[in-house]
């Protein structure tokens, strides 16, 4: 039997507000673990959008608790967060799973409860997987990356068009 590779998602969809709350509900999520950048707004946008706002708030109406886990700065991602009126982690290093196991712990998640739902197959869904969590992998919500994000699209390229051409697992509208 062949393994699946660490780096494909659990699913896939196109935008993380194309995922129905059905789908969590369906699954026994409790907890989601989102990233920020391209993956609910562009990284140069400060604010929440109105979409991520009622997101959020749809969310909390299921009972599904919602965090911000983030590779970016304390300071981007407590602001955004705010916004939001939620809670959020930053810093977490994403691919080492480390970090992530740990707030798990901490926060006395349970792992079949929890999703992390990122746009990068490199850092968020192999850190979500060695993590032992379900992941969704999601298409930048644009273009525009910093720097270090663009080399990782360059790298990560290959295994996406891998994951997009066998239709794997999409999810959504």
């Amino acid at each position: 039997m062949k393994k699946t590779p660490i780096w494909f998602p659990t699913y896939r969809a196109n935008s993380i507000f194309e995922i129905p709350v059905s789908f969590y509900a369906e699954h026994g999520i409790k907890v989601i673990l989102s990233d920020l950048d391209n993956t609910l707004d562009d990284y140069r946008i400060q604010t929440p959008s109105q979409m991520t706002l009622e997101l959020v708030k749809t969310l909390k109406e299921a009972g599904i608790d919602f965090y911000i886990a983030s590779n970016n700065t304390s300071k981007r991602v407590t602001l955004y967060g705010k916004s939001l009126g939620i809670r959020v982690f930053s810093g977490l290093m994403k691919p080492l799973s480390g970090p992530l196991k740990k707030l798990i712990k901490e926060e006395g998640f349970k792992k079949e409860e929890v999703v992390l739902i990122g746009d990068q197959v490199l850092t968020d869904v192999k850190a979500g997987n060695k993590a032992g969590i379900m992941t969704i992998l999601t298409e930048p919500i644009s273009k525009g990356d910093i720097i270090w994000t663009r080399f990782n699209r360059i790298l990560e390229k290959k295994k996406r068009k891998k994951i997009l051409s066998e239709n794997y697992n999409l999810i959504g509208r």
